[in-house]
């Protein structure tokens, strides 16, 4: 059997965090507002501003809490409709009604990209825009962005899978009004638990920063222009979705290891896709023009197999000790919308619906090296090689 080394495993927090750690727990200093300058947070948020790109950045305490803080900080009305591409994690449509906003779920095609004719379709009675970039794959930003633009439509993008990825020179999570970001331990920056806001919107991103928690003048902790704060003052609702500082000074040393861990991921996704490809069986989608990934898994299609052939080679895949995941097969999957029993009534998406039923997933961290992703890749082909040779014998 092969084994797959650390394919579940987060990489090791550098030792130049170790220090921090010490004397956070020795001063008991873990909240982020006691320190009247330069605590880890603050820190972080300067720090991951200045690499991504953006004016302003919010440390909180998930990507899901930076999605339900942005569509509060846009400030629609109760109800609005908001735009959510239908192959996502549950918790984006969930952070939709935490806002006590209405999901509207838009049909994606077999790139697991937004499919452009059913957003513009659907844009003329939507409030917002949420697209995620689901498991790194961009959507066409250059389509989106001019018809939402036109049609006086805020966009937030959620980025938990993207940091690193580029479109067309830009940090995807700087395109949109907003960009939300994860720091869970299966991303590229790892807190175990944590998210960053960024915005170029001082207004809005005062009004993050206050519902997040910065109740009283804590707020003036933070370099955004006094007069947005002041506007708010008591008028909003504080959340408490705080990132803390010992989270802040586990992420901070890792920024540094960032480019390496995107060219690592790239090589990885990479080397996989190409030998997948040289195989009859899988469909692996192609970046589009100007979108340059930073993937940690890689994502096909099967192709010509059943459910029962699906499952066959699920199953040959996992005894020759890779875990593939089929989202639209893996029972109570949080990624098939027809899971999300929370919203209600569903509507028919029969392209997202077809795509999930044999859109496969792979983990390819960083951390993998060349020779366990080539055996990654030997074995799902030959998985899928004894699937259909199965079938032809049955």
């Amino acid at each position: 059997m092969l084994s797959q080394p650390g394919a579940f495993d987060a990489e090791p927090i550098p030792d130049a965090a170790r220090e921090e750690i010490e004397r956070l727990l020795t001063s008991g200093d873990l909240f982020r507002y006691t320190a009247s300058q330069d605590a880890p947070a603050a820190l972080l948020e300067a720090e991951f501003a200045s690499l991504i790109g953006s004016r302003y950045a919010l440390a909180v305490s998930s990507c899901s809490a930076a999605l339900f803080l942005s569509l509060r900080a846009l400030d629609l009305p109760r109800g609005a409709r908001v735009l959510v591409p239908a192959f996502t994690f549950a918790a984006v449509p969930s952070a939709v009604l935490h806002a006590d906003c209405t999901p509207v779920l838009v049909e994606c095609g077999r790139d697991y990209r937004i499919d452009i004719g059913d957003f513009r379709s659907k844009l003329s009675s939507a409030d917002a825009v949420l697209v995620s970039h689901m498991r790194g794959h961009t959507s066409d930003m250059e389509a989106i962005m001019s018809a939402a633009d036109e049609a006086g439509v805020p966009v937030v993008e959620d980025a938990a899978h993207s940091l690193g990825t580029i479109w067309r020179g830009r940090n995807i999570g700087t395109i949109g009004r907003v960009g939300c970001f994860s720091f869970q331990s299966y991303k590229l920056l790892n807190a175990g638990e944590g998210g960053m806001l960024v915005s170029d919107d001082p207004d809005l991103i005062a009004r993050a920063i206050i519902m997040s928690g910065a109740y009283e003048h804590n707020w003036r902790k933070h370099p955004v222009l006094q007069e947005a704060f002041a506007r708010w003052q008591n008028a909003l609702p504080l959340y408490n979705t705080r990132l803390s500082n010992l989270s802040a000074a586990v992420v901070r040393p890792q920024l540094g290891e960032l480019p390496r861990r995107v060219r690592d991921g790239r090589r990885n996704h990479d080397l996989v896709a190409a030998k997948l490809r040289a195989s009859p069986w899988f469909d692996v989608p192609i970046p589009l023009q100007g979108e340059l990934r930073a993937p940690d898994s890689i994502q096909f299609n099967l192709l010509g197999m059943d459910d029962a052939g699906v499952r066959r080679f699920t199953e040959a895949a996992t005894a020759g000790g890779v875990a593939v995941q089929v989202f639209g097969l893996s029972p109570d999957n949080a990624r098939a919308f027809w899971n999300w029993h929370f919203l209600g009534h569903m509507p028919e998406l029969p392209k997202t619906r077809e795509m999930l039923m044999r859109a496969c997933d792979v983990r390819l961290p960083a951390r993998l090296s060349p020779e366990a992703c080539v055996g990654v890749a030997d074995t799902v082909v030959a998985a899928a090689s004894s699937a259909a040779g199965a079938a032809r014998a049955a």
